[in-house]
Formats: C-alpha cells, structure tokens, sequence
C-alpha cells in the first residue's frame, strides 16, 4: 500500500501539509472558525463576556470545540485572543465583539520599560490548561493549533490601543523613537517565545503567528523592524513544531517575508496562490486563501472558489483555508460546504512540494 492509499489521521495530513509532502487530499480548517457565525458560540456569549470565555479552560475547551463537532474542521486552535499577552506584559485590556481596547497604550520609552516577559503558566495558564483538555478531548489523531500575534501587530494594537486605520500614532512613534520601538518589538518577541513554546508544551502540535498589519508597512521598513522581531521568535520554538506564519494585505513584502522561516505562510485572498509558489519556491507550504465573503455567496460560487483554490498548487504543500477569519453572519451551511468539497476534492497527481532535507 503506497503512503498515499494508506489512511491518514488528521494529524498526519496536517503536518505532511506542512512539510510539503505528498497527501490523498487537503487538510481544511477556517480562522476564527470558533466565532460568532455559530448559534452554539453565541449562546455561550449571550451569558459569558468575551475574555472570560478566553480566561475559563472549560469554557475555551468547549468553543475550541464547537466548530470541530458542527464542521468536521481538519484543526482545532484553541479560543483565545492575540492580546492576551499585551495584558499579560502588564497593559489594561478590554475585550468585546466591538474589538479590542487598551486604555492605557504604549507611547513613550518610559512605557516600554516597564513591560514585563512574563512566566506563560504563570500570567496565561489558563490557555495551556485550554490546550491540554482539547488535546484529550480530541486524542492524537487531531492536530490542535496554538497562535500569537507577530511583534509588529501587537504594538500595533499596544501603541493605537485599538485598531486604527494608517495607524498613525505607531508610525509617529517608530520614526520619532526608533530605538525604543525596536526593544518594543524585541521585548514582545522574547514574551511570545515563551508563550508559544508553553502552548507546545501543552500539546499544541503547530502554532500560528498573526501578523495582520504588517501590509501597513513598506519593504524597508518590514525588513529592518517587523522581519527581525518574527525571526527571533520563529528561531527558538520547539524544534520539529511547524510555525504558520500568516500575513494580510503583504504581496509587496513576499520575498522578505519567505525569509521568515516559517514552514508555512498564510496568505490573504488578494495573492495568487500560483504566483506566490512561483515567487517562493517549492520549500515553504501556503495556507489559504479564500476570500471570506465567498461564503455568503450562492453555493455554486463557494464550490467554484474552493475547487479553483484546491486547484492552484495541485495540493503540493497546501492548507485549504480562508484568507481571513470567517466573518460574523455567514450561514454555517456555507461554512459546512466550503469544508466539505475542500475535503473531497481530488487533487491532480499530487507530488511532494519540499524537497527531503
């Protein structure tokens, strides 16, 4: 029986994916597939606030859960949030599904000082007990996700102390203050180093970095600030752990970004999946990249796109997903249809994208 005939878990497929090995189908989960489009998600927050849903493993375990249940999701990632740790360094966070809130943001040296790299089970335990009851509750047969933001998007949600367009305010702050801005992020990628190799140490079979503003930035500037930060952190996770490195509104930065060392860059719906293997060559995998609004379409556009997305790298080292989180409102019958025609779909003679190293 060849290794493409024999059965694979979904742990397996997931991480040959990753490696860029040979697989008889697509590994398919959704960002932000824990959220709001689903009734059961929004009967637990009609009675739990935001953070205390993040902040409860119970809680955590059972929304990490709902979309695995209801979807037959290929991935658990665990429910939690990307500032948690700028709350854990010792900034106020307010958490609603208005967005995020830190009323009291990073805007001088003086402020960055004072930022703490804190002890993940100490400050965050009760996101690597999350981790350890999904990974019991799902066995060994299912990959289960751990994330972070990337250095850059946290301060940027730290210096803005909420999403801002431009954001001006961390731009005035890194071309008036450079060097602080740079221990800023050096500061923050030594705090998530930690905090990912804890949730890897909780079970977490790969993590994802966040870095969803990093499109804001020019190419020298990415290179010079936000690439440096991601590098360190990428460098000290836990050897043999695939890092999934996403980035939004990044086509302009591509190259740099490959640079990263992340086994697997995520990608929005505005790249071409075939342009960006083209430009990465076959040892990095691509997760994505529907564009999220697809699923409020008529069923025969959620097919048409997905099988246009299956198709693109002939699944040589690719993870089906949307090109963002799914957004509040769309019909879970659309969710449940986009992941089950990536499922099914059959792919054309599929070949190991990365090379044996």
């Amino acid at each position: 029986m060849s290794l493409l005939s024999a059965p694979l878990n979904r742990k397996e497929l997931f991480l040959r994916a990753c490696r860029g090995e040979a697989v008889p189908r697509l590994p398919v989960w959704m960002m932000r597939q824990a959220g709001r489009y689903l009734p059961e998600y929004r009967e637990i927050r009609a009675k739990r606030a935001f953070l205390e849903v993040c902040k409860t493993p119970d809680l955590a375990l059972e929304v990490s859960m709902q979309p695995f249940r209801r979807l037959g999701v290929d991935a658990v990632i665990v429910f939690s949030d990307i500032l948690i740790p700028a709350e854990a360094m010792g900034l106020k966070l307010e958490l609603s599904d208005g967005g995020p809130n830190l009323p009291e943001p990073v805007r001088s040296e003086a402020d960055v000082e004072k930022l703490r790299v804190f002890d993940p089970e100490t400050e965050t335990g009760f996101l690597m007990e999350a981790i350890r009851r999904i990974v019991r509750e799902v066995g060994p047969t299912v990959p289960v996700l751990g994330f972070a933001a990337a250095p850059w998007t946290l301060a940027c949600y730290m210096i803005e102390g909420r999403t801002k367009e431009g954001f001006a305010t961390v731009k005035n702050f890194l071309y008036h203050d450079p060097g602080a801005f740079e221990v800023l992020l050096f500061k923050i990628a030594q705090a998530t180093v930690g905090y990912l190799n804890a949730q890897i140490a909780a079970g977490a079979t790969a993590v994802q970095l966040f870095d969803t503003w990093c499109g804001e930035l020019s190419l020298a500037d990415y290179e010079k600030y936000a690439l440096p930060a991601v590098r360190e952190i990428i460098t000290r996770i836990d050897a043999g752990v695939p890092v999934i490195y996403y980035t939004k509104a990044s086509h302009h930065l591509l190259p740099a970004i490959a640079r990263s060392g992340a086994e697997v860059l995520s990608v929005d719906w505005r790249m071409d999946l075939r342009e960006a293997r083209e430009t990465l060559g076959p040892r990095i995998a691509l997760q994505g990249n529907i564009d999220p609004a697809v699923l409020f379409g008529p069923p025969e556009k959620i097919r048409r796109a997905t099988l246009e997305a299956v198709g693109a790298l002939s699944g040589a080292g690719h993870i089906l997903n949307l090109g963002h989180g799914i957004l509040p409102g769309t019909p879970v019958e659309n969710a449940q249809l986009f992941i089950e025609v990536g499922q099914q779909a059959a792919l054309a003679e599929p070949k190991p994208a990365v090379p044996s190293r």
